[in-house]
């Protein structure tokens, strides 16, 4: 008998129209185009417009990968939406998609990892599917980081962007499929990455707004040694679970942090650039959304074709990262 695996059926993404660019920037804060793409990689990054919560990408990007995978939302088991920018505190904006979606049947839950969140929902969704518990499920980053951002800050308002992508993950079987995932986390790092307010710890007040504890701050420096690190290290995990080298990847889709992170991993583990899908330029970093963004495009562009060895690693707050391995 064949082995049961956990296959990625389709994907959908979503992005908003207002395209913002560093020239733009140039106009609202201290910085520059060649500062912002010399450091970064970025160019130019997708902003939501007032009004528009993070639910209306996820929704969009969710039923492009259904269609894709030609997946009634009935027959959806469970939606996990891998986010840090909900449209609400409560209830979880899974729950809104579900019912946006005629998921009727499927139980949902939200997941925070930040930029690693989409693999940790990968890697949970493969569990409900091994086990038998679920025939699709559906798994979606997506941000709207925008709304968290201090304008006046050149170190997190250059970076951070808007965005949704989403797979279909069904019962299958080897060789396809999701063949290994890892996870890791050190949450005596938590302060490189966070927005102190917001929550329990600092709620909304006259007072921690005008604090800017609602604005998302990071030590830019510290977290890019630790994250070249961290990629390479969980990169090498994943694979080693399978028996697989990088010499063995046909597509690596990391995620869209920074330029200069993407490289540097390449070079370590050798993966020729040629091989390695970025999107940074146009789209900044989308944290959980920009693997599946990426990966969506990818696929959509036919580059990646059955059979195909696709690595996906992430890192962020928390910190976290994760990384995963799929047989196309």
């Amino acid at each position: 008998m064949t082995a049961r695996s956990a296959v990625i059926t389709g994907t959908g993404s979503s992005v908003p129209e207002r395209v913002v660019t560093n020239h733009d920037l140039e106009k609202i804060v201290d910085t520059s185009d060649e500062w912002i793409a010399t450091r970064t990689g970025i160019r130019e990054r997708r902003i939501a417009a007032e009004g528009e919560g993070v639910s209306k990408f996820a929704e969009k990007a969710s039923r492009e990968a259904l269609q894709a995978a030609g997946v009634d939302p009935e027959d959806v088991d469970l939606i996990i939406l891998a986010t840090v920018t909900p449209d609400m505190p409560i209830p979880a904006t899974s729950c809104a998609l579900q019912h946006a979606l005629g998921c009727t049947r499927a139980a949902a839950f939200d997941m925070s990892a930040g930029c690693s969140g989409f693999i940790y929902a990968q890697s949970v969704a493969k569990q409900f599917l091994l086990s038998g518990r679920c025939r699709h499920v559906l798994v979606i980053g997506a941000e709207l980081l925008s709304k968290y951002l201090d304008w006046s800050d050149r170190t997190t308002c250059v970076i951070f962007a808007d965005g949704a992508g989403a797979v279909v993950m069904s019962e299958g079987e080897l060789p396809r499929g999701v063949l290994a995932t890892a996870m890791h986390t050190d949450g005596s790092m938590a302060a490189y990455i966070h927005m102190p307010g917001g929550g329990t710890l600092h709620p909304p007040t006259a007072q921690t707004v005008e604090q800017g504890l609602h604005f998302i701050k990071m030590r830019g420096n510290e977290t890019f040694k630790i994250a070249v690190r961290s990629l390479e290290e969980v990169s090498l995990e994943v694979l080693g679970q399978v028996g697989l080298t990088p010499a063995d990847v046909d597509w690596f889709i990391p995620h869209q942090a920074n330029q200069r992170i993407i490289d540097a991993v390449g070079s370590r583990l050798g993966i020729d650039a040629a091989h390695c899908h970025v999107n940074i330029d146009r789209y900044g970093n989308t944290s959980a959304a920009s693997i599946p963004i990426a990966l969506d495009e990818a696929v959509r562009a036919g580059k990646v074709k059955e059979g195909d060895v696709v690595l996906m690693a992430a890192f962020g707050a928390g910190l976290t990262w994760a990384a995963s391995v799929v047989r196309w």
